[in-house]
Order: structure tokens, then sequence, then C-alpha cells
């Protein structure tokens, strides 16, 4: 199986920087717009966007918040950066480049995370979720945005072809979410297909952490 690697996502992404709104700005307009609904923000609630990309999502948080994004990518940032200011988003708090693997925040410090198009880029899903988990307060809203494994047999079997591909795409095409699930005991309480032909799914959950 081709790895993902931190170094490989940069690579991928540097080359999907110019295009990105573009070409998947519409067609996940959707999800981000599903997958923020469901985080339920609340005045004042302190929010981590990771993977904020471009920052196609930061137009639709409510004004009365404060919303952190992070990326690996520094030229997608450049880009988010450059939307803030055009857009005057005053409750975008910051943008930083940072490893989601290895966040530098304290632990407790958002109410609330959302991950969009991450979870099958990143190398280690499971120290992924461990971090989102470390720095979301308990009982925070927690929800992931992706693409996973199709059922479809004829999907199921192009995914498996292009899954040679994946450290040239920058993500694995061939992502179970059974396999999310257990490796990173993400306790999921909804589930939502979206985008062009539901191919994505909006999983939300609550931060269990320090629960028996």
């Amino acid at each position: 199986m081709a790895t993902v690697t931190s170094e490989t996502v940069k690579n991928a992404y540097r080359r999907y920087a110019r295009y990105y709104d573009l070409v998947f700005g519409a067609i996940f307009h959707p999800g981000r717009k599903t997958a923020i609904e469901h985080l339920h923000c609340m005045a004042g609630d302190r929010i981590l966007e990771v993977g904020v990309g471009t920052g196609l999502s930061l137009s639709l948080y409510p004004p009365d918040v404060k919303v952190v994004g992070i990326d690996l990518s520094q030229d997608m940032l450049g880009r988010a950066q450059k939307r803030v200011q055009k857009g005057g988003f005053l409750h975008v708090e910051s943008l930083s480049q940072m490893d989601a693997q290895k966040m530098s925040f304290p632990d407790n410090s958002f109410d609330k995370v959302v991950a969009m198009y991450v979870a099958s880029v990143v190398p280690d899903p499971a120290q992924l979720v461990g971090e989102i988990r470390r720095v979301c307060k308990t009982n925070g809203h927690i929800v992931f945005l992706n693409h996973f494994k199709n059922q479809n047999p004829v999907i199921k079997r192009a995914e498996a072809a292009i899954q040679p591909l994946a450290k040239y795409l920058g993500f694995h095409p061939d992502f179970p979410l059974t396999d999310f699930l257990e490796q990173t005991g993400f306790k999921m309480t909804t589930a939502i297909p979206v985008n062009f032909l539901d191919y994505w799914t909006v999983l939300v959950g609550v931060n269990d952490k320090g629960m028996s």
C-alpha cells in the first residue's frame, strides 16, 4: 500500500493550492455547511478547525464565536489568510501552520472541534483523534467530514485501483469507516451522507474523555 506521510501531504497540497477553490469549492460546500451546523455553535464558543485549508468554511460560522484554524500546508493557509482579510472575518482568532497529529495547544483549549477532509489525509488517524480529544473540552462536540470507502462494488473497485497513488493524491481513497472507528475509538452518534452522490459523510460525536 502506498504510504501517505506529512511530507507527501504537503507536496500534494502545494500542487492543489492554486486550484483548490475552483475544483473543490462548490462541490464540497454542502458538506462544510452540514458539518458546521452539527457543531451546534453557541455564543462565546472557541472552535478549532483542523485542516482549514484555503478557508472556504470560515464564512459559515456565526459571528459570535472564535475560530482557530490549523493546516499542515502553508500554501493553503496563505490563501486562507487572504480570504480572512478580504472578508473582514473578525470571528477568526488565528490561522497557523501545524501538524494535527502533534498540536501545540494546551489540553481543553476548545469547546468544539471540526476536521473536514482530513481523516484520510493524515498518516495516523488514531493519533489525530487522540489529539483532537485532548484539546477539546469534555462533552464538547467533535465533527468529522470525510470520504470513506464506498459500498458500491463498482466504486469500491475504482477506489482500490487508485489506492497505490495515495502518496501522490495526498489521501487514502480506500479508507473504510469501520477501520476509522475501530482504530480511533471515536464515539459516533450521527452519520450524515453529504455532497455529490452522498459520497462523503459527516460524523458527529461528543468528547467522552474522562468518562467510564
